[in-house]
């Protein structure tokens, strides 16, 4: 049996963690909050008391963090765990981070002969619980191989986007986009609104029609018109915006180092500043509807 360490077991960590021991795997887990490590236990985890333990005599060792600067620390800071894996090990970060930070980490990995592959998810919470993730991988062709029976257990698409960051690349031109279709669907629902339609029926004639996306199809932002989504139910779950902001940062900053011109993307991040300043940064980022709806605001 396929040992697993897995350390990050929150709103997707969790539910991907479940899948894994589902699907038989063998799984050891660290978190900072004791509580999400207390569910992960119910489902059969061990639990580890550090990092370094969840990272020692394992096949496969998986992180799921918010940030670079956590990735960093993980990996390279003083209680760093590649000085603990094994050489056979093989490395998974499933975190959104900085195509140059993923790229570090791999080399640092790669210098004591550890394999290691980034791979950041796309699919939401939803997705996390439903066990249908998008894999966008950056790495090597053998470790994404050996890692393939794991991320199956754990999504329905997986991708390789080329070598170490590509996948970090992918990710944050797809959160781009998804920032800006969110924003400009709850723009335009709210413009409908505002003018006397049913927001559910708007939706269902976008949807069908050349204004159609991911949003309506499987997130509509507006309260009321999608049932099981987090507009339904306050806006509570689901990718909060200030995880979105971050996201958005990261294309800037990758937007920058190459000369490329964002100017859409940059908008959708300026609006989703704002709306974190006004109190809505532990929100989903479907939320933004309410920078336009201010009745529901």
């Amino acid at each position: 049996m396929t040992k697993v360490g897995f350390v990050g077991l929150g709103n997707m960590g969790g539910p991907m963690a479940k899948n894994l021991l589902q699907q038989g795997f063998e799984l050891k887990g660290y978190d900072i909050v004791p509580q999400l490590l207390d569910e992960a236990v119910k489902l059969g985890a061990v639990a580890c008391d550090s990092a370094k333990d969840a990272a020692t005599d394992v096949d496969v060792f998986i992180s799921m963090l918010p940030a670079s600067k956590h990735v960093q620390n993980l990996y390279l800071g003083d209680e760093g765990v590649l000085s603990c894996l094994q050489p056979e090990t093989l490395v998974i970060d499933c975190s959104t981070i900085a195509p140059t930070v993923s790229q570090e980490v791999s080399s640092a990995a790669k210098k004591i002969g550890i394999a290691m592959i980034d791979a950041p998810v796309s699919g939401g919470v939803g997705g996390a619980v439903a066990g249908t993730l998008t894999f966008i991988v950056g790495g090597g062709s053998a470790p994404l191989e050996q890692a393939r029976p794991l991320l199956e257990a754990m999504g329905s698409n997986i991708f390789h986007a080329g070598e170490s960051g590509a996948g970090q690349v992918a990710k944050v031109c797809n959160n781009m986009l998804l920032s800006v279709l969110m924003a400009g669907t709850a723009e335009a629902l709210q413009l409908g609104v505002d003018n006397g339609l049913d927001p559910a029926v708007l939706s269902e004639i976008m949807r069908k029609s050349s204004g159609g996306n991911w949003a309506l199809e499987v997130y509509n932002p507006y309260p009321g018109v999608m049932d099981g989504v987090p507009a339904s139910r306050e806006y509570e779950g689901g990718f909060l915006v200030d995880l979105m902001i971050k996201d958005l940062g990261l294309a800037m900053e990758s937007a920058l180092a190459v000369g490329a011109s964002t100017p859409m993307g940059a908008l959708a991040r300026n609006l989703y500043v704002n709306h974190s300043k006004e109190g809505h940064g532990r929100s989903d980022f479907s939320s933004i509807q309410q920078v336009y709806n201010k009745s529901d605001a």
